[in-house]
């Protein structure tokens, strides 16, 4: 249980729950934005990834994928894997990740649009695959959706089971400007992933939640 308890503890989910009691596996899909300027702030994403492959277990499942103008698709899956049962194969698949994520976050080019909510819908599909009975979608963006002309994401979400984590909602520049933009988006998130049905939580200060797991 060592493990459930401190990806909770990243996850901001310490109580409450969203989990399946027919499964012990946890399941965690992190969406990367890489639109605009946000690509520079990808280092703070490889540290997370990085402590996420030093944390889940044999039979737990890890995805990277990126934000992209229809994050629909597999395409945008950058890796994923479920760890294998046997430590040293796991312990292999994990450098294999590492190496893999990290390569891309070296040469990825900047998208010019963010389609959150596609990304969100794919996650989901893709940890009720996996079976596992704690799954998270990590959302690592300034949570600002822009979406090419004729895209429609205004539609509920099925999120029942599964809690979302915003990582790291930088401020944008016309939120210095009217600080209630920035609020107002993270309000519209949280509304949408509570309307459906899931746990909300938002983690800006990675420095802190580092040192208050790596403590427990």
């Amino acid at each position: 249980m060592k493990h459930l308890i401190l990806i909770l503890a990243l996850c901001g989910l310490m109580t409450g729950g969203c989990t399946d009691t027919g499964s012990h596996a946890t399941g965690v899909y992190m969406l990367l934005d890489t639109s605009g300027t946000y690509k520079q702030e990808l280092d703070q994403a490889l540290r997370i990834i990085d402590y996420l492959l030093g944390t889940l277990q044999p039979g737990d499942s890890l995805v990277v994928a990126r934000i992209d103008s229809g994050s629909f698709s597999e395409k945008d899956i950058i890796c994923k894997m479920t760890f294998d049962g046997r430590p040293t194969v796991a312990n292999q698949q994990k450098r294999q990740f590492r190496e893999t994520v990290h390569a891309f976050v070296q040469t990825v080019e900047g998208s010019p649009y963010t389609d959150i909510t596609g990304g969100v819908v794919q996650g989901v599909e893709y940890l009720r695959e996996t079976g596992a009975g704690h799954r998270r979608i990590l959302v690592f963006s300034d949570l600002k959706e822009e979406l090419p002309d004729g895209h429609v994401r205004d539609f509920p979400l099925e999120l029942a089971g599964c809690g979302v984590v915003a990582l790291n909602v930088t401020k944008l520049r016309s939120d210095n400007v009217d600080p209630r933009e920035y609020f107002a988006r993270v309000a519209f998130w949280e509304d949408r992933v509570v309307s459906g049905g899931g746990t909300w939580e938002l983690v800006n200060d990675l420095d802190n939640l580092h040192m208050m797991v790596a403590s427990r």
